[in-house]
């Protein structure tokens, strides 16, 4: 005793510093935590939010800041002009957090524009404003003369509404001679005082004892409250009733019907008549509580349900069950029965929507929030354990939060308001009983246009043929742009690109209708002295700010597929297209192999190469890239692959009668540090094969321009010869595909070969020994801008 007063004295000084109502706050996981006392004034501060999470005060009445709660007089409200947590009212602890050690006030608060949430928690603090009290002020005990040293009375205990040290600490008895006084601490029933007969009693010598038990909390003064007890001593019987088991345990469904019986308990009492008739009952330590969920039969020893029995609220019941004799001095005796509630699945989850955008900007980012969601499930184990879903079909998803139970509904993916403008959200929360209940709630959200689009021409590039001695000023061909915006970020206007460029100049003789892209000549052409020209064309929404694309417009004729592909890379030293490669044995997936290089003298599609792989010894090994030439590994290499792989890769252009080469490439695996030495002596050949490959590159390439030359002149020498009606002998068919010859230009500065001719940007390019050696030409589902 003397110890757990200490003990106590011990937890009051700790207390005592509380209850000035000094404000203490912390954060931890993005959570801010106050503390103040119970009983304080309304008005009073808890604290500056605002100032602890850093938010700027002159944006929170804009941002609307405020508390989310359900409750109809909420305890606390925030101010949106400066952040500070007021108190609305007064706080009573003990009716908030009744029989809790530790009361807590989660407030959940949201500021918008972006959409943010911060948890703050409130700890009310308790103050020793209760004395303890007993249910009766008197106690009229009867016990009999013959009952031995150790008996033991349970008596009613005393309740404190205060929590912690507050609450009923001890219990005294006044000095006597024939009782002593011991206590039974029952959790969060209490401590249950219990009357000890330590001395035998002798009703001759006094028939009656008075006795004042007082309760003492462990408030600094302690608060204390008294119950009289008068015990009566009788005579003699001297046999107590004795229960038929030592442990009684049982299971019940909550939700039992009132009058379902639970068990029944027996005892037996040796004596005869009265003094062994057994009537049952509750201890005198059974709370108020149990005493309106259960009854029990007297005669019979039957505990029967008599109120709502709730798992969500308690899931175990003890109860003190008492056997007494019918002797003129009962005779008792107690027994524990435990009942413990099994959770029945009678709650379906709630859905409820804390804060909700019913726009959002198609531009939004991946994670942008839209709205927050709790679930709550009453039951508990897997009967309370509930997954919240959405369909899959929507670019939404659900992200769990710090918070247990809340969810984020934000976007999983880039919005596009042309592909989905509207969206139909159903959230399902289904929890895991058996069987398992569920419920829904549906959202919409609205996506909003930005502009987000630029026009896109219906071909890039574009391609025309005009005939000579056109007549001018009639319209030629026509462009057509669309815009998958919507008002004014998809009405266009178009305008042809003259930037005063010489390969630009004949734009002047051109002019285009900004508002239907249709394009007229202002001057007649002349095939012998212009074979090709080409300039663009710009389509421009009218956004803020405003998208614009533009496409290549080319004017050509002819060409014949009549070069095959080259090989520069690898070529061995007798000339042939094979190489080696060693690579360490321990590279990842995506490592770069090596760049097979080609070169093809003809233009446009003619001159379009395309790499593929004819042969390899493992094709889960290497991945060839059909456009750049990139061979590349596709995983990681293990113990069991080969160390030796041979691949065939196959070059051909995309002439009507494709022409191709093949190159061999043998990749060898090698460990780490033969692969870094192999690096080294490769780094110190790699100066003289790229003069190699520049000078052999220079040598073809001349050789080329000279049987290029000598292809025109004869070009021209037949074009003079041909009768007026060329169409019907080149162009046979209307979806013809011809080619005008093209040429090369070399720039010595940067090593650059340029070949200009139709289909052919002017950024395809040759470049010896780098990564653009092989011949590229745009993609035509590419937007011309790119380039």
């Amino acid at each position: 005793m003397e110890q757990r007063g200490c003990e106590a004295r011990r937890a009051r000084r700790r207390w005592i510093g509380y209850v000035v109502a000094v404000l203490l706050w912390t954060v931890t996981s993005a959570q801010i935590r106050y503390s103040i006392s119970e009983e304080i004034k309304e008005g009073t501060v808890v604290g500056n939010i605002a100032n602890d999470l850093g938010l700027d005060k002159s944006t929170l009445k804009e941002r609307k800041y405020r508390i989310v709660s359900s409750a109809t007089e909420p305890l606390f409200h925030v101010d949106q002009n400066d952040g500070i947590l007021y108190v609305s009212r007064k706080i009573d602890r003990e009716e908030i957090c009744e029989r809790s050690s530790t009361c807590l006030i989660n407030l959940k608060t949201v500021i918008e524009n972006p959409l943010e949430v911060h948890y703050v928690g409130v700890e009310v603090l308790d103050i020793n404003d209760h004395s303890p009290s007993f249910p009766e002020k008197k106690k009229t005990l009867e016990i009999s003369e013959s009952v031995l040293p150790g008996v033991r009375v349970p008596l009613k205990a005393s309740r404190d509404p205060d929590s912690g040290p507050f609450s009923v600490q001890q219990y005294k008895l006044s000095p006597n001679d024939h009782f002593r006084l011991e206590v039974k601490d029952k959790g969060e029933d209490g401590k249950i005082p219990i009357l000890i007969v330590q001395k035998s009693l002798d009703r001759e010598a006094a028939g009656s004892h008075s006795l004042v038990l007082t309760a003492l909390d462990g408030g600094k003064p302690p608060k204390s409250g008294e119950m009289n007890i008068l015990v009566n001593v009788l005579d003699v019987n001297d046999n107590v009733p004795v229960f038929t088991k030592d442990v009684y345990s049982v299971m019940l469904n909550e939700n039992a019907p009132v009058g379902t019986t639970v068990i029944q308990v027996n005892a037996t009492d040796l004596d005869d008549g009265p003094n062994g008739d057994v009537v049952y009952s509750f201890s005198n330590s059974v709370s108020h509580r149990l005493l309106n969920i259960f009854d029990i039969n007297p005669s019979k020893g039957e505990i029967i349900v008599k109120g709502l029995i709730d798992y969500e609220e308690k899931d175990r019941y003890e109860i003190e069950i008492q056997a007494s004799d019918k002797g003129l001095a009962p005779l008792a005796t107690e027994k524990s029965v435990i009942i413990k509630i099994v959770d029945v699945n009678d709650n379906a989850p709630e859905i409820e929507v804390t804060s909700f955008s019913s726009s959002i900007p198609e531009d939004s980012r991946p994670g942008t929030t839209v709205a927050l969601i709790s679930v709550n499930d009453l039951d508990s184990n897997l009967n309370g354990k509930v997954i919240c879903s959405i369909s899959e079909d929507v670019p939404f998803a659900l992200s769990p939060t710090l918070q247990d139970k809340m969810y984020s509904l934000v976007t999983k993916s880039p919005l596009d308001r042309e592909t989905q403008s509207h969206n139909i959200i159903t959230v399902v929360a289904k929890d895991s009983g058996q069987p398992s209940l569920s419920s829904e709630k549906t959202i919409s959200v609205v996506v909003s246009d930005v502009n987000d689009n630029s026009p896109e021409f219906s071909q890039s590039p574009y391609t025309f043929y005009i005939t000579e001695a056109n007549e001018p000023g009639t319209s030629v061909f026509s462009v057509k742009a669309f815009d998958r915006d919507e008002n004014d970020n998809a009405v266009i206007s178009y305008r042809i690109l003259r930037d005063g460029r010489e390969e630009n100049k004949l734009t002047s003789f051109l002019n285009i209708n900004t508002e239907n892209g249709d394009i007229l000549a202002l001057k007649s052409f002349d095939f012998e002295t212009l074979k090709t020209f080409q300039f663009q064309v710009v389509a421009t929404d009218s956004g803020t700010p405003s998208l614009s694309s533009n496409v290549t417009v080319n004017v050509f004729i002819l060409d014949q597929n009549d070069n095959a592909p080259v090989i520069l890379y690898p070529v061995s030293s007798n000339g042939s297209a094979e190489g080696v490669e060693e690579i360490p044995r321990n590279v990842n997936a995506g490592h770069l192999v090596t760049k097979v290089r080609a070169y093809d003298a003809d233009i446009g599609y003619n001159g379009w190469l395309l790499f593929s792989l004819q042969q390899v010894t493992d094709h889960s090994l290497f991945g060839l890239d059909r456009y750049t030439g990139q061979i590349r590994t596709l995983r990681s290499f293990t113990e069991t692959d080969e160390a030796e792989h041979k691949l065939v890769i196959l070059v051909k252009d995309n002439g009507n009668v494709s022409l191709s080469a093949t190159a061999t490439v043998i990749v060898k695996l090698v460990e780490p540090r033969e692969a870094f030495a192999a690096s080294d002596v490769k780094s110190e050949s790699k100066v003289d094969k790229e003069d190699n490959v520049t000078f052999y590159l220079i040598i073809t390439l001349g050789s080329v321009s000279v049987l290029f030359l000598i292809s025109i002149i004869v070009l021209i020498a037949m074009q003079c010869s041909k009768t007026t009606d060329y169409t019907s002998k080149y162009l046979q068919e209307t979806n013809y595909d011809g080619t005008l010859c093209h040429s090369i230009q070399y720039r010595s500065g940067d090593k650059r070969y340029m070949l200009v001719g139709p289909r052919m940007s002017i950024g395809s390019t040759i470049v010896p020994g780098s990564h653009a050696n092989t011949l590229v030409l745009p993609d035509r589902r590419r937007a011309s801008g790119e380039w």
